[in-house]
């Protein structure tokens, strides 16, 4: 988003109307050329898999310039940080990123044990690290679904969606909960596996390699699909780098970088996995990406599983519900579905923390789309704009 373009809502004249959204497109009008036309995506539009408004500028069919207006969901989630207790503010984590809200958990508590200096036991960061994974998956699997509705694709969403009910069946036994999981605690996680946990697991890892033969042969090597993707929205390292996008957009730009690997948290580095990267920095490229994702986390579960070591899942003398953190301040990152989630935590040893601030990937990686979209059609600024696996209540939180 072009900083120079931004208009500040408060600073609107009565005579000019008081919704900020109708200021926006008045400064995007003036910026507009007599002969083209303004198109507003969103902010309730199926491309936009939220309440996310994009506004276009066109040329017949093609794009001249495209903002991201933000502003219609946002909840205030670092705020509520600093009027909440950990324990209070902990589930809102499953809130900011409904797809993949383990991996939020695992940010937040992180920072706390960090800050606190809090080890847990070695068989709950095995568990946290088959949950998230698996969560990770069906992250990946509702993106795949959805990304190919978006081009005009219909059955596979209902693939994915038979698979990620059983992955939602598996960790709804540990989490008791099937969307905005809040699994872990502070010094480890709420709940022990059973056999029953272990079996379905276990089940389910060759059952999804199988799937996702079916998932080439239906979508990756059909012609129209690759027609549609191919050469369309190329994001090269440099424009990456610069926006800060992370994650799979990242890895398809060519540029194998992981949280998991380069700042290495629990006890991931026992693990033998592949940082896939490439194989084209186009739509194609990130479409890859995250399949060749989903069998590098089905790798490290068959490992974690294997390995799981007995002992307890929380330690003897777990923070409470009253519990206030110490002063000082921590940062902890993790790797989300789509891209690196960071906590930053300051405490000035009261009960509520002094501030917390969320770094989410979504917005980093939404911010390179006006860049990437001017020039194209706009059926393929759809694309684009899919590619990037947007979850809007993360990006504007």
């Amino acid at each position: 988003m072009n900083a120079s373009n931004f208009i500040n809502p408060f600073s609107i004249r009565e005579d000019e109307g008081s919704f900020a959204g109708d200021f926006y497109t008045r400064n995007f009008e003036r910026q507009a050329r007599k002969d083209s036309i303004i198109l507003n995506l969103g902010p309730q539009h199926p491309s936009t898999h939220g309440v996310l408004r994009v506004l276009v500028e066109l040329d017949g069919e093609y794009v001249l310039r495209a903002e991201p207006v933000l502003g219609y969901l946002h909840r205030m989630h670092d705020k509520m940080g600093e009027v909440k207790t950990p324990y209070q503010y902990l589930p809102n984590m499953g809130r900011v990123d409904y797809l993949h809200p383990i991996a939020w958990n695992w940010a937040f508590v992180g920072a706390v044990e960090r800050l606190a200096s809090i080890e847990p036991p070695k068989r709950a960061e095995y568990l946290r690290i088959i949950s998230c994974e698996l969560n990770r998956i069906s992250s990946h699997l509702l993106w795949w679904g959805a990304f190919v509705l978006d081009l005009g694709g219909v059955t596979p969403i209902l693939y994915a969606f038979e698979e990620r009910e059983m992955i939602n069946d598996i960790l709804q036994i540990i989490t008791g909960s099937r969307l905005t999981m809040s699994y872990f605690r502070f010094g480890g996680v709420c709940a022990d596996c059973d056999s029953r946990f272990i079996k379905l697991t276990k089940d389910f890892i060759p059952y999804l390699r199988e799937r996702l033969k079916i998932y080439k042969a239906l979508v990756t090597d059909n012609i129209i699909l690759r027609r549609r993707l191919e050469g369309v929205g190329p994001m090269d390292t440099d424009i990456c780098l610069r926006y800060g996008a992370t994650g799979p957009v990242l890895r398809a730009s060519g540029l194998s970088s992981d949280t998991r690997r380069n700042i290495p948290y629990s006890l991931y580095d026992n693990f033998e996995f592949a940082i896939p990267a490439g194989p084209s920095n186009d739509c194609f490229g990130r479409y890859l990406i995250r399949l060749f994702e989903i069998e590098t986390s089905l790798q490290i579960i068959e490992q974690a599983i294997e390995s799981l070591p007995d002992g307890p899942i929380l330690i003897d003398k777990a923070p409470k519900a009253n519990y206030k953190l110490p002063a000082g301040e921590s940062y902890f990152a993790v790797e989300g579905a789509r891209g690196q989630i960071g906590v930053h935590l300051v405490s000035d040893g009261g009960k509520n923390p002094y501030r917390v601030k969320l770094r989410s990937p979504g917005f980093s990686n939404l911010s390179l789309f006006a860049e990437a979209a001017k020039g194209t059609l706009l059926a393929d600024a759809i694309a684009i704009l899919g590619s990037l696996d947007l979850v809007i209540p993360e990006v504007d939180r």
